[in-house]
Order: structure tokens, then sequence, then C-alpha cells
């Protein structure tokens, strides 16, 4: 074993590689961005190296200076994480040429899998079922829309070289073809600097499960069972579990044996995830699942199976690199129990889950779960990185067991003043449908109006932060609320009302003096009142007296950045006449785009930016002068 390593990432992955590090004595080197220089990985690390500025094209995504770091500071390994560099077969080549170990797979296997339409020929060949679809080389636009006519509606664009829900467009209809494709290949030319395409047949009731493979360099390959990552939003898996919900153990010994065939097709070496796409309208079943690509890579969701293992998979992973054997055979593994993640995203549900970033002046998880992060309070959540900030991980006995502990834990974050989906994670594992295992894909948008309901401040909620209130905050004379206690006697019950605010609304809270304790977790913040309830922070302040009314883009003509972000596209140009609906300008944040487009038929007065700018969150972008009806 070598007695060294390097970790080619950041945050999360990268505390979950040194813990496992510093177990089997190895010693650890971080690098980082600027933005990074004071995260848990820096710390945590016995030696840590800046690499650039915030951006990962200036800092994670520049190999050279990696490799640099890792000679610089002694390191004989490189761990990859997952994400940035980790499928990148020209910086696995770049490893080996240095003489340092590559933990992965072989440049070769990389290159293999890592375009959808050549991999997908690749297991045809090697016998395992592949989803139908186009995987030629005309990449015409005309032949591509004759392509998915003659497939029939619904398809699915995806990009060749594509991952994580990168490069990936549903269409329903074929007058929607065209602008999906435009759509999807300018995400795959930014996301993987190739904007080719493959289309495959839209399954209506898909069901999203991938084999965990490992492989050594013995010529030893196995599976560590199944995962069921269905419950996705735009394509991002939200909630993971293993084993799959309803699999039989027919339909298990198909799929796993097919995920290790298509391991050997390619001489894989390491931890590999092969994912395939299941047609659940009638249950699971062999003849109805699918392959559809190759992570070669450690997953983000790779917790579950080691729960259900008792496997320690970056352990593997590094024997495996170091020239060991399999730590065990097939034979030798089995499945204990049920396991449950949830990724806790730094986004707002209630505003279509735009990303929220800041600082994270309070930050609590669960203590008696699970949970990989690479965040702690005090610190920040970035623009320039993904949104997820934590993994909440549970593991019980039965699958209902383990969805009960999982929308516990998620009920029990605290984070403020960024946004997560923590309630949205904690509805979802509540879920009645959830819970009887009815997933597929399309669950979270058919159940959305029960995942994220209308706002709103439970009885509870406003007791709680009203008792704060009348505890902490200082008033002057004759405002106290104990100053307007009618009739108030010693040991005799009295009521008295105490004014709160929240974004416009006043609330007026009715309170029996002496009041009692609150059961939910207040602070004060300022002039803030917090309430943690359920996985959702609730702000009040005391009543202020309001300023103006109305106002938003469709009284000052005022379009704002949602989020804080980069523009990548202006369609607009300051004197066009544009009309209701049609976009403006688009930012992207956190992987995601988002398209602002005019609330009403307008003339564009002003254009504030131009493609490339980094704009903060409220900021102005675009000014309107509405157009007057006729």
């Amino acid at each position: 074993m070598f007695g060294s390593l390097l970790i080619a990432n950041r945050g999360e992955i990268a505390r979950r590689v040194i813990r496992t590090a510093r177990r089997m004595g190895i010693r650890v080197t971080s690098v980082y961005s600027d933005p990074d220089a004071n995260s848990l990985h820096v710390k945590e690390a016995d030696v840590a190296v800046r690499i650039g500025t915030a951006a990962a094209t200036d800092s994670y995504l520049v190999g050279e200076r990696i490799i640099a770091a890792a000679k610089e500071t002694g390191a004989q390994a490189i761990h990859p994480g997952y994400g940035f560099l980790s499928e990148n077969a020209a910086f696995a080549d770049m490893v080996k040429a240095a003489g340092l170990i590559w933990v992965g797979p072989p440049a070769s296997a990389i290159r293999a899998m890592g375009l959808k339409d050549a991999a997908k020929k690749r297991m045809s060949e090697a016998g395992v079922p592949v989803t139908p679809g186009y995987l030629g080389d005309d990449q015409a636009e005309a032949r591509l829309k004759k392509e998915a006519d003659q497939i029939g509606y619904p398809v699915l664009i995806k990009a060749v070289a594509g991952g994580g829900g990168k490069g990936m467009r549903k269409v329903d209809a074929a007058e929607d073809f065209a602008a999906a494709l435009t759509s999807c290949r300018r995400e795959a030319a930014a996301s993987f600097k190739d904007d080719r395409v493959l289309i495959e047949k839209y399954i209506t009731h898909p069901r999203h499960i991938e084999v965990q493979v490992f492989a050594d360099t013995h010529g030893n390959a196995v599976h560590l069972f199944e995962r069921d990552c269905s419950l996705q939003r735009r394509h991002q898996k939200v909630i993971e579990e293993a084993p799959a919900p309803g699999m039989d153990e027919k339909t298990r010994a198909a799929i796993c044996d097919a995920a290790v065939r298509a391991a050997r097709a390619v001489n894989y070496e390491g931890a590999g995830t092969i994912e395939f796409i299941a047609d659940a309208s009638k249950g699971l079943h062999a003849d109805k699942i699918w392959f559809m690509e190759m992570n070669t890579r450690l997953q983000v969701e790779h917790p579950v199976t080691e729960m259900i293992t008792g496997q320690d998979l970056v352990e593997w992973q590094l024997r495996i690199a170091a020239g060991e054997p399999l730590p065990l055979k097939q034979d030798q593994l089995s499945i204990n129990g049920n396991a449950m993640e949830a990724r806790l995203y730094a986004e707002n549900p209630t505003t279509g889950f735009l990303p929220s970033t800041g600082p994270l002046t309070h930050f609590r998880m669960p203590s008696d779960i699970r949970v990989d992060t690479g965040v702690a309070e005090g610190g920040e959540v970035s623009s320039f990185y993904d949104p997820m900030i934590a993994k909440l991980i549970v593991h019980r006995q039965t699958r209902e067991a383990a969805a009960a502990a999982l929308a516990d834990a998620c009920r029990r974050v605290e984070v403020w003043p960024v946004k997560t989906n923590a309630a949205f994670l904690a509805r979802a594992a509540s879920n009645k449908d959830f819970i009887a295992g009815k997933v597929e894909t399309g669950f979270i948008a058919a159940h959305l109006a029960e995942l994220v309901p209308a706002p709103e401040h439970s009885p509870e909620v406003l007791q709680s932060a009203a008792i704060t209130r009348l505890r902490t905050e200082t008033y002057t004379d004759g405002q106290s609320p104990w100053s307007k206690v009618t009739g108030f006697k010693i040991n005799t019950p009295s009521t008295t009302t105490v004014g709160l605010q929240s974004g416009a609304a006043i609330h007026e809270v009715a309170l029996t003096l002496p009041v009692g304790a609150t059961s939910r977790s207040s602070a004060v913040n300022g002039t803030q009142i917090l309430v943690f309830d359920k996985g959702e922070a609730h702000e009040f302040t005391a009543p202020q007296i309001q300023a103006g009314s109305g106002g938003g883009a469709e009284a000052s003509g005022a379009i704002l950045s949602p989020m804080p972000g980069l523009v990548i596209s202006v369609a607009i140009k300051a004197g066009d006449v544009v009309a209701k609906g049609q976009p403006l300008v688009t930012v992207e944040a956190m992987k995601m785009e988002h398209t602002l487009s005019a609330p009403f038929a307008a003339t564009v007065e002003a254009l504030l930016v131009s493609k490339g700018d980094t704009v903060s969150e409220g900021k102005t972008l675009v000014r309107l002068t509405k157009t007057e009806s006729k």
C-alpha cells in the first residue's frame, strides 16, 4: 500500500476520502481554490496546496497544477473523487505518465465508456441490453429530427459526453425538438466541450437503477448489488436507496450479472457504476431493464451501498489501485437491511429550486445518523461549485423504518440564511407513495404540489417566534407586551398580543402569560427571530412601517437576477420590442440555467449586462417599458 495520497477534489468527497486514508495510515494532501482556502477538506489534510482562483477551469480542472502539487508534497497516488477530472481519460494518462498511481480505472476504460453512443454499441456487442434509439454519426439537425420522429415522442436528447443530468432534454412533441436540441447542444458544449448528441426513446414509467461494480488487476470482478436512484429533479438525483424496492432475486441476478459483463467488456479496474433504466409500468422485470451508461468513478450515492454491505468502498479503491486483489469474492457479499441517502442542496424549493448562496451563519445537522458534508457553521456556500452541501444517510432493517428515519433526520436540519431543500426531502421521504415503493423518475414532478406547498407559518411556529420575541426583545417605555396586560394578577394566567412581521405579512399572536417553553428551536440574530421547524427556517422581525406598495417586474419593468451566477446568453438589445414570454437573458449558477423572459409586451429600455458577466442575486439585468395595449 502506498503511503501518501493527493485528493484532486473538494468538499464532501475530499473529506470522505480523507477519513478512510487516515484510518489506513495514509498521508493526505488536499488542493484548494481561493474560496476554499479555509474549507474543512483543507484543514483536515496533512498538507494543502493552492491551485488557483475560484473558477474550476482555473483550479480543480487544471491537471498540470494538481500533478505539480502531488510532486511538491511527495504524494504517491491521486484520488479524483467524483466530478471535475474523475472521468477525464487524458488526466488519468497524465497521472501515470508522471509516475504516480491513479486511483481509478484505466484511461482506455474511461474512453470506452465516456461517450454514450460508443458505450451503447460496445455494451450491445457484449450482450448487455440497451435502450432503443439513434447512435449515429450524422449530427445534422434534420437527421436527428427525422430519427426522433421515427422513434416516436416523447424522446430524450442526450449529450454523448454527458453526465449528471447535463446536456439532456426531454422532448414531448415534434414542434419542440429544434429548441430543445439547441439548448441541449449549448449546455453540452459548455460542460463537456462536445455538442454531439444521441436520441433515445423516453420510457414513460422509468426507474433509474444502477449496480455498483468493482474489478481488480488480477482478473476478478464483482457487483455489490443495486441502488435505486429514481427520485430525481431535472435529472439530478435527490434521494437514493439500496436495495431497490420491488426487486426480486431473479431480476437482481439478471441486472447484476449484466453489470459485471459490462465491466469485463472494457477490462475495467476499480470502482464503477453501471446505470440502467427500467420500464416500471408493470413492476421490475429483467426483460424491461436497459443499459444507459457507465460512470467510471465512485458515485455520490456510494454510502447506501456501504451501509447495506458493511464495506468501505474508498478502501476498496485504494487497495485495488495499490495492486491488491478484491477484498471479497462474490459469494462473500450480501445485503443487510435498507439504506437511504438524501442530498441536501443549497436551493430554495419555493422559487423553483433556484440556488441559494452565502454565509452559513447557522448550520446544524442531526448527530445520530451518518452525515457526509464539506461545510460547517461559519463557512460559506459559493456560486462556483455544486449546490449539494451535505448527504444525510440512514440504515435500518426495513425500508419503511429507513424512510421514517430519513424523514425525521431531514426535519431536524437547521440552516440559515442559506435556503435548503430539507423540508422538501422530509416530505418526499414521508410521502405515502414513496413509502409504498411507488418510485419512478417522474415522482417529484407528479407530487410537486405536496412536496412544495405554499409557504406558511404554522400556529406553533408563530407561537415560538412570539415567545422568543417576548423574552428577548428590549422595548421602549409603554411598548412592552407586559405593560399592556389588562387585569394582570400574580399567579393568574393573563393574555397579551405580540406582533411579528414576515416579509410583507403582519401576524398578531395571542399568548397566555406566563408563557411556557417552546418545543421548536428558536434563535435571535440581531433584529431577526428565527424558528426552525421541520427542516425550514422561518424568519420574523418586529412589525415595521411599510414603505410604498406594489413593485416587482410588473410595476417597474426591472428584470432582476433570481440568483448569483454567470450570464451565458443575451437574446435582446436596447431598443428591441419584445413579446410577453420572450426570452431575454439566461443566467447559470451551480450547474443550472435560468432563462428570464419578458413579463409583458414591452420595449427594452436598457440592457445592463453582457454575455460573460458575473451577477449577484437581485441585480437588475434589463429594464423594460411596458407597451400600452390598444
